[in-house]
């Protein structure tokens, strides 16, 4: 392969997924202008959300789940509820990197972009995905916390949520209406990611069943990002999360007692639409043990079949939480006292 060929491809593959059209960047200082551009182009455009504790865990059950080709169905205009969103997460989650390093992800932020491949007609909708860690996190080594300090000291706080990687999803549902290249586009990214991971014992697909309980996420093919993404989506289009309005306060809104903390009107909530108990375990004369928490989300992946639009759709069943209703629900460590 010619040189000149091999660089478009690997510029494609990197900066033209993520909606960079030609000419090339000259430098890594120019394709870095050139995010952070990006970057500030979606916090000035993005809708905030917050994602409830049990709805993320939902998310994450079900990211668990997914397949490479599973994200090729993806569809824009049917599957994401708005162009460009920004979503805060209820904790940071821990992902254990390609080579073994931690990052925690606290947001992600998308807009509508158009991917730019290797020829000039190769013009495909997709979505730029963003991920922000968190400041403050729980992955703080010494490198990180030295810069944190010198940033403060230069009188140029870094912000709460830091950019930490830009993503291109393809977004026109290139195989929603295919079944047959699943499998093989699925090994070819696992193949791939083998390769550059140096670790071949990582082969085993996900489940059909999905489940989270607040553990490490362990990124081997480099693709969680895209996954929870795309499930977020899917989730919502699906109805099994609900997007809450903005908040409007009221004549009798506490907002200007001092320290009182209210909500911000422009930020949306994404809750949970409904929650399917699973079954208690039983101890002794069939009785059931009382929990005082809710944890565990199980989510059934299954390929729906639309009759109407001639294609499969990724779904799930579920979500299943043992613990009572009322009762908090538990993420590793901590409990929280919402849906």
């Amino acid at each position: 392969m010619p040189e000149q060929h091999r660089e478009d491809l690997a510029f494609a593959l990197m900066l033209g997924k993520q909606g960079m059209r030609r000419p090339w960047p000259s430098s890594p200082a120019e394709a870095a202008r050139w995010q952070i551009k990006q970057i500030l182009r979606l916090l000035d455009r993005a809708e905030i959300l917050v994602i409830s504790p049990a709805a993320h865990a939902a998310v994450m059950a079900a990211a668990a789940t997914l397949e490479p080709a599973d994200i090729a169905t993806l569809d824009k205009d049917r599957d994401i509820p708005m162009p460009a969103g920004l979503l805060v997460l209820p904790e940071p989650v821990v992902v254990e990197n390609r080579g073994g390093s931690l990052s925690d992800i606290r947001a992600f932020g998308w807009q509508f972009v158009t991917q730019h491949q290797v020829l000039p007609d190769a013009q495909y909708p997709g979505v730029q995905l963003a991920c922000f860690m968190d400041r403050d996190g729980p992955v703080q080594p010494e490198t990180w916390r030295q810069a944190v300090a010198q940033a403060r000291a230069t009188g140029s706080p870094l912000p709460p949520l830091v950019p930490d990687g830009i993503y291109g999803m393809r977004a026109d549902g290139a195989l929603a209406d295919s079944t047959e290249r699943h499998k093989e586009i699925s090994d070819e990214h696992r193949r791939l990611n083998t390769v550059l991971n140096q670790v071949a014992q990582h082969t085993t697909p996900p489940p059909e069943e999905g489940l989270w309980d607040g553990g490490r996420i362990k990124d081997t093919y480099d693709d969680f990002a895209a996954r929870y993404a795309f499930a977020f989506w899917r989730l919502a289009a699906q109805g099994v999360t609900v997007l809450g309005t903005p908040q409007q306060p009221g004549e009798d809104s506490p907002r200007n007692e001092p320290g009182v903390r209210t909500a911000i009107p422009d930020v949306r909530v994404i809750r949970l639409a409904n929650q399917a108990p699973a079954r208690s375990s039983a101890e002794g004369h069939g009785t059931s043990r009382a929990y005082r928490h809710r944890w565990t989300v199980r989510m059934h992946k299954v390929r729906q079949w639309y009759p109407s639009a001639q294609e499969h759709r990724v779904i799930w069943r579920g979500p299943y939480i043992k613990g009572p209703a009322d009762a908090p629900f538990m993420m590793g460590e901590k409990a929280y006292s919402v849906d």
